[in-house]
């Protein structure tokens, strides 16, 4: 996918056709600033597929692809090489798909499987559900093994169900290839390039014309690159038409964008080669990190550069040395009237960073210890500071460092003030938990740390914020999970985590499903007393928690649940939620029966609920609290009449010995 500089995306979506390489994609509703630094997504939810359809080329074979994923409970495979598009292809496929009602009337889900990391959730598919399956990025055989039995398994279920799979095979790796995958495998081949550009070029409301894209640089790029390339091509010359600075036609425009993408890397090497003093290499890399920033503010972090690297400050005074605008000027650096500094050349800053972090690899823990204190210098706006995060993010990820970008996340985290949640930490986790490659480290990642000793109000805050906004988009199920951790915690944080929990749930019938099953299992497991699984559970059951129409067969083993365990105080607001529900809602009051069912003729249990609802009635101000009262109260008497005539019945079997037990039995 695209790795761009400083991209400005019109729309907030994400691009077509990748390949091979990075991938950043971010989910939930707010990411705004994402859209504002360029980071480049292909989400899966529904926005984003539906701009894909607007950008996408179809390969060769998508149709024979597209026929065989129509019947129900199919399952395709492709088989594409790199760079031809073929986790878009994927995606498309599945979004293509007539939406249907699934499971109980919702609508069917689309996720995205994991491939390698243990899922703490089963795999439970309904029927019209859609999931993507990715391997692209398996190179190892014996993983290749593992991850084969795994789809098999996700094969037999889908087929049972009536849902959907698609999984982009490993390229390379034919000769792993068990003989049951061959039936379900299309092979895709590689989408005209020419074809993608003008598409993208076309939906950013570009205006050119078909002789602009018939120079031969551009035609063997388009027969050559990545399909991530082209789209970062197109995104360039929109950067280049949005920012003023490259003439006013769309020929110098794309001229820009072609020495971006084939000249930056070959210009920066040229240019570190003959810039051979730490200062000079430290204001470099500064102001690629920092651009656009203001240039006191760069000043004052490649100073804090130089400081971390170890590189002295000169010995004579400021006035005697080169002054900063010479230094600036002498590297292609540009000041605009507002201060903010640049280079002078599309998308050279990006280039300069991906140099940095390619050739000193012995430089990145202390580029991470920089950007860990830099990225809160007084002089930067929050748009400052998250393209910071995203660009240092990048780097690291590209490298295979995704523990920098963590180590960060902690650090910003922990060192959060009172209440807040540090952006900079939300920015670099769900930078993290979006990449294609390693978006599974950090979950996994996320999980060890939800499930360890004491943690930081701060942190708690992070990683409920990103369970909440990225983790519950892409991997639902392992969001509650994680989010259920932080729950049952101590403190403010968790009682944020606890409400996030409830509200994950609250909006999805499967998930709210899961999570009663989850806490009536750990509640059974544990002392009721000593536990934060019952309060949590009877919570949830709560009528505003429930999602619409209610799940009465989950709610009625969840109040099973309850009602057989202390401390009854829990019960107060429980059962007063729903007497006011069906006080409003006459479909609801349902609740009432199955209430008085789950207490399962409990003499305890049945005093308690008569105590809460006499109470509740003491308290009524309309007729209708007091009709619902009464008829709780009636369903209340005849749960205690028929134990007592089961308890005579009892009685009166054990006296006869062998005699009948039923009316049945007699005739």
């Amino acid at each position: 996918m695209t790795e761009q500089d400083h991209v400005t995306v019109n729309d907030p979506r994400g691009p077509v056709n990748n390949g091979l390489g990075p991938q950043y994609v971010f989910y939930g509703a707010d990411t705004d600033w994402m859209i504002r630094k360029g980071v480049e997504s292909l989400r899966i939810i529904r926005e984003d597929r539906e701009r894909l359809a607007d950008r996408f080329v179809p390969p060769a074979g998508y149709r024979v692809a597209a026929d065989r994923l129509e019947k129900p409970g199919s399952v395709v495979l492709l088989d594409a090489p790199p760079g031809s598009g073929r986790r878009a292809a994927a995606i498309m496929l599945l979004h293509e798909l007539a939406e249907d009602a699934g499971v109980d009337g919702e609508g069917a889900r689309f996720e995205e499987l994991p491939p390698m990391d243990k899922d703490e959730s089963p795999f439970a598919p309904g029927a019209g559900d859609r999931f993507l399956l990715d391997l692209s990025g398996v190179t190892d055989e014996e993983a290749y093994a593992k991850v084969q039995h795994r789809l098999a398994v996700y094969r037999s279920q889908v087929q049972e169900v009536g849902a959907h799979v698609v999984a982009v095979l490993p390229s390379g790796m034919e000769h792993g290839h068990t003989p049951d995958l061959e039936p379900h495998t299309v092979r895709l081949g590689r989408p005209r390039g020419t074809a993608v550009v003008r598409r993208h070029l076309h939906m950013d409301r570009m205006a050119f014309r078909a002789a602009d894209l018939q120079r031969t640089d551009l035609q063997r790029l388009c027969d050559l690159s990545p399909m991530r390339e082209l789209a970062r091509l197109a995104g360039l010359v929109r950067t280049a038409r949005d920012s003023g600075r490259f003439g006013a036609d769309f020929a110098g425009w794309l001229d820009q964008a072609m020495h971006a993408v084939t000249d930056r890397a070959g210009e920066v090497g040229r240019q570190v080669a003959t810039v051979r003093t730490a200062p000079e290499r430290t204001l470099l890399l500064a102001t690629a990190v920092f651009e656009e920033a203001g240039a006191d503010t760069v000043y004052e972090a490649w100073h804090s550069l130089m400081r971390t690297v170890g590189q002295e400050e000169e010995t004579t005074t400021e006035l005697a040395r080169t002054d900063f605008g010479e230094r600036l000027a002498a590297l292609g650096i540009e000041r605009s009237p507002d201060e903010r500094l640049h280079f002078g050349r599309l998308a050279y800053a990006d280039a300069v960073r991906t140099y940095f972090w390619s050739n000193f690899p012995g430089t990145r823990d202390d580029l991470r210890d920089w950007i860990g204190h830099a990225a809160g210098l007084a002089g930067l706006t929050i748009d400052d500071r998250v393209n910071v995060v995203v660009r240092f993010g990048e780097r690291s990820l590209a490298v295979g460092r995704p523990d920098h970008l963590f180590d960060l996340v902690v650090h910003w985290a922990n060192s959060a003030n009172g209440a807040s949640c540090d952006p900079r930490a939300v920015a670099a986790l769900e930078l993290g938990l979006s990449h294609e490659r390693l978006g599974a480290w950090f979950r996994r990642r996320m999980y060890d740390c939800v499930r360890s000793g004491p943690l930081s109000d701060g942190l708690v805050r992070v990683l409920t914020a990103a369970c909440l906004r990225s983790l519950g988009a892409t991997h639902p199920d392992q969001a509650m999970v994680r989010l259920h951790y932080l729950a049952v915690r101590k403190g403010e944080a968790a009682r944020e985590a606890r409400e996030a929990l409830l509200h994950l749930a609250g909006r999805d019938r499967r998930l709210y499903r899961l999570l009663i099953d989850r806490l009536r299992e750990r509640t059974r497991r544990q002392p009721p007393e000593a536990g934060p699984d019952l309060p949590l559970l009877t919570e949830l059951l709560r009528s505003d928690r429930a999602p619409d129409p209610p799940p009465w067969p989950d709610l009625f083993l969840g109040w099973e649940t309850v009602f057989a365990h202390p401390p009854t105080e829990l019960w107060n607001p429980l059962v007063s939620s729903w007497l006011d529900t069906a006080a409003d809602d006459e479909p609801r009051g349902m609740a009432l029966g199955v209430m008085v069912g789950a207490a399962h003729g409990a003499p305890t249990a049945l005093h308690r609920l008569y105590a809460i609802t006499c109470d509740w009635a003491g308290a009524a101000r309309r007729p209708s609290q007091t009709a619902v009262a009464s008829l709780f109260w009636q369903h209340i008497d005849r749960a205690q009449y028929a134990r007592t005539e089961n308890y005579a019945r009892t009685e009166n079997t054990e006296r006869a010995g062998a005699g009948p037990r039923t009316t049945e039995e007699a005739r």
